[in-house]
C-alpha cells in the first residue's frame, strides 16, 4: 500500500475510534504521525496544532488536512480531510436513522457514561504530551497558567487568547528568532 493510502487509512482509523472531538484525537494523531511513522517532527506537530486551532473549522479536520498537504500536497490534504471525516459522517447518518429509539436506551446511556471519562483522559494525555515539549521557563509556565485562567475563569474566547499570545510571542521573541536565523 502506498504512503498516501496508508495515511488515509490511519486517519480513517483515528476518526472511527476517537470519541470526543478534535482534542481527543490529538494524542492519536501525534502517535501515528510523529512517533510511529516519523512523518512529522514533534516541534512541527505542535505548530500544526496551534495553526489548526486558529483557523476556522474543526481541529481534527484542520490538522489532518494540513498534515496531508504537508506530506503529499493537495491530494494528501483531500485524503487526510476525507479520512478523518468519513467515519463521523457514516456514524452520524446511522445514529440519525435510529436516534429516536437509541436516545432512551439504557444501554446507550450506560455506554456513553463509560466513554466520557475515557474522552477526558485522552484530552488530559494530549495536554501532558504537548506540555512535555514546552521549554520549562517561568515565562512559559506563567503563559500557560494565564491562558488557562483567561479561558476558564474570565471566559475569554480561546481564539482571542491564541491571537493575543501570538502577538505577545512576536513582541517577546522576535529578536531571538532573528538571532537564530543569522547563525
Amino acid at each position: 500500500m502506498n504512503e498516501l493510502m496508508r495515511m488515509f487509512f490511519i486517519f480513517v482509523k483515528i476518526g472511527t475510534f476517537t470519541l470526543g472531538g478534535g482534542y481527543a484525537m490529538i494524542p492519536l494523531i501525534q502517535e501515528e504521525m510523529v512517533e510511529k511513522n516519523k512523518w512529522i517532527e514533534e516541534d512541527e506537530f505542535i505548530d500544526i496544532i496551534a495553526l489548526a486551532q486558529t483557523i476556522p473549522g474543526a481541529l481534527a479536520i484542520n490538522t489532518s488536512t494540513y498534515i496531508g498537504y504537508r506530506l503529499f500536497g493537495l491530494k494528501g490534504a483531500l485524503f487526510g480531510c476525507i479520512g478523518t471525516m468519513l467515519p463521523s459522517v457514516v456514524i452520524i447518518m446511522m445514529v440519525a436513522a435510529f436516534f429516536g429509539r437509541l436516545q432512551e436506551s439504557i444501554w446507550v446511556q450506560s455506554i456513553f457514561r463509560g466513554i466520557r471519562p475515557a474522552v477526558v483522559a485522552l484530552i488530559v494525555a494530549a495536554v501532558l504530551k504537548l506540555g512535555k515539549t514546552l521549554p520549562k521557563s517561568m515565562l512559559n509556565i506563567g503563559w500557560v497558567i494565564g491562558s488557562v485562567l483567561c479561558i476558564t475563569v474570565f471566559h475569554i474566547h480561546p481564539i482571542l487568547v491564541i491571537v493575543f499570545s501570538g502577538l505577545l510571542g512576536y513582541m517577546f521573541f522576535k529578536g531571538e528568532n532573528r538571532d537564530e536565523n543569522n547563525s
